[in-house]
């Protein structure tokens, strides 16, 4: 239950005027599953030794179905507690209310916590529920542990904003506000973006590294016709430039 949903009737009678609700939930039904498991298999094995046992054994049958009643009657009683516990969180306190017959209600200031933690056991990462440790200043308080409270994660970090006075944002909406921070702020197109696309033309480019095999292949390779550029003027030279009779008499 968020701060923002309507309260349930029976929370009204253990909250304060002007109270803040920061959660409200009922404990996993993990706690509830190994009860309700066993009076479905002691049904079962009660059906199969009434229909196998012979009459003269029918003691053993009756036996077996009074079991299976007190097993039936344990998992309601437990299922009806399970659907009456609450653990509550507000501005000024944390609140578990437990107990069917005999109601309880244990309580801690928030001004009192000095430190949360919370425990998840391989069944529970599975299941989806943990186990929250306060600490305290002082004497040991009536609530020192709250056992399976289900989607841990958003509970604590709930509870320890309202603690430390920060602002709490959904898990979802810190991921979106971490990608949009992470995110380049001029993006660049991926490598391989549209290699499969018919118009899609990677350059070639050469290699730091040509194997002798290769470069011989690239010797005889076929490189086109060559073009014929015309004779260039050559600049004339000292002997070029004196008369031949000049040059024969300087050679005399």
């Amino acid at each position: 239950m968020g701060p923002g949903e309507q309260r349930h009737a029976e929370l009204d009678r253990y909250l304060l005027d002007g109270e803040r609700l920061v959660t409200a939930v009922h404990q996993h039904w993990g706690k509830v599953a190994e009860p309700v498991a066993s009076a479905v298999a002691g049904l079962v094995a009660a059906f199969w030794v009434d229909g196998t046992v012979p009459r003269s054994l029918s003691l053993l049958s009756t036996v077996v179905w009074w079991l299976w009643f007190a097993v039936g009657l344990r998992a309601l009683y437990l299922v009806a507690e399970w659907r009456h516990d609450w653990f509550v969180a507000t501005d000024k306190r944390l609140l578990l209310f437990y107990g069917f017959i005999t109601r309880k209600v244990s309580m801690m200031p928030l001004t009192k916590v000095t430190d949360m933690s919370y425990e998840r056991s391989v069944p529970g990462r599975l299941l989806g529920y943990g186990r929250f440790v306060m600490e305290s200043a002082g004497q040991d308080q009536a609530l020192r542990e709250v056992n399976w409270v289900p989607d841990p994660d958003h509970h604590y970090r709930a509870i320890c904003a309202e603690i430390f006075g920060v602002a709490h944002h959904d898990a979802d909406a810190v991921d979106r506000a971490w990608d949009h921070l992470a995110a380049p702020v001029t993006a660049l197109p991926e490598p391989y973006a549209g290699w499969d696309e018919p118009h899609h033309e990677q350059p070639r480019r050469g290699s730091l590294y040509r194997s002798p095999d290769l470069q011989a292949r690239d010797r005889s390779a076929d490189t086109g016709p060559i073009p014929v550029y015309p004779p260039r003027d050559r600049p004339r030279s000292r002997d070029d430039r004196e008369p031949r009779h000049d040059r024969d008499d300087r050679d005399d």
